[in-house]
């Protein structure tokens, strides 16, 4: 398949295989030793930055996201900056396209990390979107699900209602029931193991950790910082 190649019919409806195999032949989805934004380790990594390049392909996925959620009532579509903002805009977009009425068109607004890292908040004005409005969270790469329950659980702080879910690909089983919302719908969904550090074959088996991808360049600076590692 070329890599811009326009037409729907590269993506099997029933399967999406034809995702995940554009996903293989463009580099996204990446062998070897990595450390996840969860801190875990994996011999698999999604490189979602490798997707967003190709408007064309993203713009279907979006649609098929919207087109899970068709008779939901959407009001806002909100995403975690900064990997979920172009998936917001586009799935609002479609949704959009879907709607008879344009003025029930979907906002498509983003939240950010609190200044201590630990929370999703809503700014720029953003904030005043949420309160009372049914909310459809998008995400690119599920691994855990954290980012979204933190997004979710700002929406709820302002008082929306989060009626699902979308991704590109879950690749860490998450479900609906773990993040407490009524549909989990992604376009694609991998098995890949991860793994504490300490309990990391990979490491054991001084498998070199990926730099280019993931948190690798910061884990190995913070193990040096400590000590605990020495470039050979």
């Amino acid at each position: 398949m070329e890599a811009n190649q326009g037409h729907r019919e590269w993506i099997d409806r029933e399967t999406n295989d034809g995702a995940m195999k554009w996903f293989e032949e463009i580099g996204v989805i990446r062998h070897g030793h990595f450390v996840l934004t969860s801190g875990k380790h994996s011999d698999l990594y999604v490189n979602k930055d490798g997707a967003y390049p190709y408007v064309v392909q993203i713009s279907m996925m979006c649609k098929i996201i919207a087109e899970h959620f068709p008779n939901w009532s959407i009001e806002v579509v909100a995403a975690p900056a900064l990997g979920g903002i172009a998936l917001g805009q586009w799935v609002a977009y479609h949704l959009a396209e879907r709607s008879i009425v344009a003025i029930r068109a979907p906002f498509s607004v983003y939240a950010e990390k609190s200044n201590d890292g630990q929370t999703f908040e809503f700014r720029r004005g953003y904030n005043t979107l949420i309160s009372g409005k049914r909310v459809l969270v998008v995400e690119d790469i599920l691994t855990t699900g954290g980012s979204v329950a933190k997004v979710i659980a700002a929406v709820h702080k302002l008082g929306g209602v989060v009626v699902g879910v979308g991704a590109l690909c879950n690749r860490g089983g998450v479900t609906a029931e773990a993040l407490g919302v009524p549909k989990l719908y992604s376009v694609t969904s991998l098995s890949a193991d991860a793994w504490e550090e300490a309990d990391c074959p990979l490491c054991s088996g001084d498998v070199p950790i990926d730099t280019d991808v993931g948190k690798g360049r910061e884990y190995l600076a913070h193990k040096m910082a400590e000590g605990e590692w020495r470039p050979g």
